[in-house]
């Protein structure tokens, strides 16, 4: 049996900017936890550029671009705008989330199916720019078929779900996420996930086979407030790393 894949760690940097946005100003810098998020040992950065600017603004995007050395997992809506503004900067990937201006955070994955000729053509010119397109949606049969059809190749399965329950319904939700992640290889997709997960939630995720990307940014900016956020990413490397090889992991 081959052994498996390393599962590669995006940290998101949003609530870093959620925190400096609170009071106005400059402190606490993004730019400054990504870095410090590549020192601990993620594998990427994401940042979601919302429309109204609640958190990410574009000038931390220029600095992202500027200064990271991992890649960038671009967050976005599906408007004219952000396909713009990835278009102008090119980065490693763009994942298109749903986004309303009344939800605290994303609420659900993107409809793909209902939505397909809207994100068609985007999805074809983020693609032909050389980003990697992936798709933010549920453990759905039918939106790991719209996100072939659509020409993802990636799908980012919404975890918050899962996190929420306990109990049977958990077991039961994380029961659809690895049935998912088993489509997804079937279909061609490469499989990430993310939203809410927490060191008590990440393992049973972090140990389905297919899953080959977690987005993780809301508890580890949290944690960081205790611990710091060098420990608290190398920490949760650590859990995910002993999850994907529990017979290797120290």
């Amino acid at each position: 049996m081959p052994a498996p894949s390393r599962l590669r760690l995006g940290v998101n940097i949003d609530h870093v900017a959620t925190v400096r946005n609170a009071r106005g100003g400059y402190l606490p810098d993004p730019l400054r936890a990504a870095r410090l998020a590549e020192a601990a040992g993620a594998d990427g950065i994401t940042a979601h550029l919302r429309e109204d600017r609640r958190h990410i603004v574009d000038a931390d995007i220029d600095g992202l671009m500027r200064e990271l050395k991992v890649p960038l997992n671009f967050e976005m809506a599906a408007t004219a705008e952000m396909v713009g503004i990835a278009l102008r900067h090119r980065p490693h990937a763009a994942c298109i989330v749903p986004e309303k201006r009344e939800e605290r955070t994303t609420e659900g994955g993107l409809d793909a199916a209902g939505q397909h000729n809207h994100l068609k053509p985007m999805v074809a010119r983020l693609r032909d720019a050389g980003i990697r397109v992936s798709l933010f949606i549920e453990a759905d049969p039918r939106q790991l078929e719209a996100a072939v059809v659509l020409g993802a190749p990636v799908v980012e399965l919404h975890t918050g779900r899962y996190c929420e329950l306990d109990g049977e319904p958990k077991r039961a939700e994380l029961a659809r996420l690895q049935k998912a992640a088993a489509l997804c290889a079937r279909l061609g997709l490469e499989c990430h996930a993310g939203h809410g997960l927490s060191y008590g939630d990440v393992g049973p995720v972090a140990a389905i086979p297919e899953v080959r990307e977690l987005n993780i940014g809301h508890f580890l900016i949290g944690e960081a407030i205790f611990v710091g956020l060098e420990p608290a990413i190398r920490e949760m490397r650590r859990i995910m790393d002993a999850a994907r090889a529990p017979e290797t992991a120290a």
